[in-house]
């Protein structure tokens, strides 16, 4: 009996229709992006499992959440579900993400803005490692800006922590039935979302650290979702073009 192909194949149109997206805003002017000028600005943190001073462990909490991170696993799979190709080069990620509240589905296009993996000195003289990174709303999108992902270590202190730093506005929704419920329910939605990414990180992390974590093989990552019989994603682009 033939085998099924991969779910990410059955995917590759989509994925290609907004690797070609445009964004829905212009990333160069992020600094332009405060509340002053109408953009809601967030950072939400939690503290993750201290290490010993010095860079971080080969298997300690830093490396973990990098892990968690990059495939995706952490965000609350009831309300936000990343596709993407997962032999993709991370800073090459575009991802379709499955939004989901009271009886709408929603399709969205992201595509990763930059990856940061330095040591960063702060103007207190302190040193932090930081790894994570960013992705920006495409075309078709509810919402228009960026949100970040990162994770810091203290190499003084050995402390450890997730942040994430958000940036964003409402975009264009052309559907009437959409704009109300993203009107009525897109801000508690998107501190949901938050507020449970940082919370299932942690505890992911604390979960791999319990049971004696190493860095998954490849076939161990996280399957794919199918939405292969799901065509509103194209529909949603081309309408809120």
């Amino acid at each position: 009996m033939p085998s099924n192909p991969p779910l990410y194949e059955l995917q590759k149109a989509r994925l290609q229709a907004y690797a070609h997206a445009g964004y829905n805003f212009d990333p160069d002017k992020a600094a332009d992006y405060t509340p002053a000028t109408g953009w809601r600005v967030d950072d939400y943190e939690t503290e993750l499992p201290a290490e010993a001073p010095g860079p971080a462990e080969p298997h300690g909490a830093w490396a973990a959440a990098r892990e968690v991170l990059r495939n995706y696993t952490f965000p609350p799979p009831g309300l936000i579900t990343g596709i993407f190709l997962p032999d993709q080069p991370l800073d090459q990620r575009v991802m379709v993400l499955r939004g989901r509240f009271l009886l709408f589905t929603f399709w969205f296009g992201v595509r990763i803005g930059g990856v940061t993996d330095e040591i960063r000195t702060l103007p207190d003289g302190r040193r932090e490692q930081v790894w994570g990174y960013n992705y920006r709303t495409l075309e078709g999108h509810f919402e228009r800006g960026q949100i970040e992902f990162t994770v810091h270590k203290d190499l003084a202190t050995g402390r450890v922590w997730f942040h994430i730093h958000a940036y964003s506005q409402t975009g264009h929704i052309g559907n009437p039935f959409y704009w109300l419920g993203f009107k009525l329910f897109g801000r508690m939605l998107q501190k949901r979302f938050a507020n449970e990414s940082v919370r299932r990180l942690r505890e992911q992390v604390e979960e791999m650290l319990r049971k004696g974590w190493a860095s998954p093989a490849a076939e161990q990552a996280p399957r794919i979702r199918a939405t292969s019989s799901h065509k509103d994603a194209a529909e949603q682009l081309e309408e809120n073009r």
